[in-house]
């Protein structure tokens, strides 16, 4: 079965960090990443931008924010290869229209590990 992990941290805590603290805790993950992907149990993973430079699609309306200040829950993830912010709210739009409840947050993906190919799964 595969399992989506979400990471949550104090983005105060994160930006307060040296370069040699950001340094020191990456060799530590990396640790494990390369463990898990080794065990074949990595897939990608992503960390995402400042929520500072969020957008959010809610009813066709773009929004600068953070996040989706909704009641609704998380349902699911895309990672999307975009030239811009405008061609991410173009997809974030075809998206929507397909399912328009919907509510995407666009985050930028500064960093990005492709991991090990799961097999196609389907419920």
């Amino acid at each position: 079965m595969l399992y989506a992990m979400l990471a949550y941290h104090p983005e105060h805590v994160v930006n307060g960090w040296s370069e040699d603290e950001r340094d020191a805790l990456m060799d530590r993950m990396n640790l494990v990443h390369d463990r898990l992907t080794a065990e074949g149990k990595l897939g990608p993973a992503a960390r995402l931008g400042p929520t500072m430079n969020a957008l959010t699609l809610r009813g066709g309306a773009l929004m600068d924010g953070p996040f989706a200040e909704t009641k609704e829950a998380l349902l699911g993830f895309y990672i999307l290869d975009c030239a811009s912010d405008e061609a991410a709210v173009e997809a974030a739009r075809d998206l929507q229209q397909a399912n328009p409840t919907a509510i995407y947050e666009l985050r930028p993906v500064p960093l990005y590990r492709p991991g090990v190919a799961f097999p196609f799964t389907e419920a």
